[in-house]
């Protein structure tokens, strides 16, 4: 197979397919939110003056991530640091740049919402923008593969020679199959009266581990103690311990309630 365009002409302009599969991920995940809102009774009128913020926090917080973790090529190519249309965008550095500018919005606007309840609600959001943005992003830049691969299923990607592991694609599967699992994890906390924050410490454990499984196999050089490795690590570790703590937490509170007696009914 051909690379994949990852720019096209229309006129004097030059438009780069992946800015174009970035927006389109922005804009499905604002309108999915925006739905989840609406369906469990909070307004959006917050949500639809934020948006722009956050997107705007994800964005710078994702590039100064990669090009921290990369300073050793961007100290001596500093005109590449503004040029996101070639990839570089953190994950990681997403969130941490999304979360805080979320926090503090939904503070001032929405204040009606808890923060467990709103993490909780945008927790498969989150997870299926990223299996939309796999497909719409690094799958359409340059440098979008993993490890040389001699496999039927290796891809040619723009600005990368021979064949690749088409990285992009399987995130993209990872993603939407955590996302149905969200999903039916969500009824069976409402089924059970799980504590708010359950999902979202669901979320995270479950995109972790194989976000350090696509980094270790198919994407980092060394294969060990890449950033990326080394935060997913924390990240489960963590995760894990917030779950924990927080039914063992819920079940305290159940135990201390006291128990009503059939003539107090």
């Amino acid at each position: 197979m051909r690379p994949i365009p990852v720019d096209f002409n229309v006129g004097p302009l030059v438009i780069h397919t992946y800015g174009i599969g970035l927006a389109i991920t922005f804009y499905f995940a604002y309108r999915y939110f925006e739905r989840r809102l609406r369906n469990n009774g909070y307004a959006v009128q917050w949500l639809q003056k934020s948006f722009l913020l956050i997107i705007a926090g994800a964005i710078v917080g994702a590039r100064i991530v990669h090009v921290v973790a990369n300073i050793s090529y961007y100290i001596h190519n500093p005109g590449q640091i503004v040029m996101i249309w070639h990839g570089g965008l953190s994950s990681y550095g997403g969130l941490l740049g999304a979360i805080p500018t979320a926090a503090y919005l939904k503070h001032r606007y929405a204040p009606e919402i808890p923060y467990a309840k709103a993490f909780d609600l945008i927790a498969p959001v989150l997870v299926s923008a990223w299996a939309m943005g796999r497909l719409l992003g690094p799958q359409l830049m340059i440098n979008g593969g993993g490890r040389p691969t001699t496999a039927w299923y290796g891809l040619k990607y723009a600005g990368e020679t021979g064949y690749r592991i088409p990285v992009p694609l399987f995130q993209a599967a990872e993603d939407f199959a955590i996302f149905l699992i969200l999903l039916m994890l969500e009824k069976y906390f409402i089924e059970h009266r799980a504590p708010a924050g359950a999902l979202i410490g669901a979320a995270a454990l479950l995109w972790d581990i194989p976000r350090f499984s696509d980094e270790y196999f198919w994407l980092a050089v060394p294969h060990l103690w890449d950033a990326v490795e080394v935060f997913s690590i924390v990240m489960v570790v963590a995760s894990a311990i917030y779950l924990a703590v927080l039914f063992k937490n819920s079940q305290r509170k159940k135990a201390e309630l006291p128990e009503i007696e059939p003539s107090e009914i």
